[in-house]
């Protein structure tokens, strides 16, 4: 967050702008003298004014920090410092706009639909935004409309309730699944799950283990936090979570959710896997199980370059 600093000199109040920025044990200042107080200036017209250079200022700090992780999660350095700019300009512009609930809330729609017709879910986007937007709708298929008011909640908790640890896994879970219905027409089971499953041609955690093997990820997410790069912390966690599989259903659902949990805390825009790249995410998700791990990092930055235009086209609006 930035603010105005104002300090009185001779002649009257002088105002600067102020950023200050920290990344992995690393801090930054940017600060810009702005000239005499007056009543035009605001924290939010300037960051309008000068919001391109800002942006390359703070990429300017953050850019070593991707490069450290660039022979990891890329081939090239252009997909990488593209998604960290687009970043650092859509956290600008909801700051400069004063916007961050209407455009979390725009987000929301897309991730929400993405990410449960991934899963098998046929309700039309236009259907989707309906209930986002009135709190229901005519759709025919009402448990599909409760699995987008669940997904609604679910989304409220992890960015204000979530904590890392097993009872704020578990109440995710139950979030998402409340009163719904699976497709033999049971409704969802309490808790973890009670028999084997898969993914792909992989097995998962067994039963007897998914709690032991959730704490460990959990304590690993914890010791990482501030050492490990946000962008790596979020989508290792992803793979890692999804390898695990800790519930009968919805742990695409989940771990997608708390993949964006983790790339908020680490000052990143949460990002949207889309729908129709979903056999590219399978894949990669497996390939990454067999240690080639750089194709499901290109995959990740892909969906959030793709995710941050869409941002920032919405941002055009406010």
């Amino acid at each position: 967050m930035s603010y105005l600093e104002i300090k009185s000199g001779i002649n009257g109040d002088y105002v600067s702008f102020v950023k200050k920025i920290s990344l992995m044990g690393g801090n930054f200042l940017i600060k810009q003298h702005i000239g005499k107080k007056l009543p035009t200036i605001s924290k939010e017209k300037y960051l309008m004014d000068n919001i391109e250079s800002l942006t390359e200022m703070e990429f300017s700090f953050r850019k070593k920090f991707i490069s450290d992780i660039m022979d990891k999660i890329s081939y090239s350095e252009e997909l990488p410092f593209d998604t960290e700019r687009k970043s650092i300009k859509i956290n600008n512009l909801m700051e400069a706009k004063a916007c961050h609930d209407i455009i979390y809330s725009e987000f929301a729609k897309e991730f929400i639909f993405n990410s449960n017709n991934i899963e098998g879910s046929k309700i039309p986007r236009e259907k989707v935004l309906e209930i986002i937007d009135r709190g229901d709708t005519k759709y025919k298929n009402r448990n599909e409309v409760r699995e987008v008011l669940n997904s609604v909640n679910a989304f409220d908790y992890i960015r204000k309730g979530f904590k890392f640890n097993i009872p704020s896994v578990k109440r995710l879970y139950y979030i998402l699944t409340d009163g719904l219905s699976m497709e033999n027409g049971e409704a969802y089971p309490k808790g973890f799950k009670q028999i084997p499953n898969i993914i792909g041609n992989s097995p998962t955690a067994a039963p007897e283990c998914v709690e032991d093997e959730l704490n460990n990820l959990l304590k690993w997410y914890r010791s990482s936090s501030g050492k490990v790069h946000p962008l790596i912390l979020a989508f290792d966690f992803h793979k890692k979570y999804e390898y695990i599989h800790p519930f009968l259903d919805g742990n695409g659902r989940t771990g997608r959710l708390i993949m964006n949990k983790i790339l908020i805390s680490g000052g990143y825009f949460p990002v949207i896997v889309f729908n129709e790249n979903k056999l590219s995410y399978f894949n990669s998700i497996q390939k990454a199980r067999q240690d080639k791990g750089k194709k499901y990092y290109k995959f990740m930055l892909s969906q959030a370059d793709k995710t941050y235009d869409l941002i920032l086209d919405a941002l055009q609006k406010y």
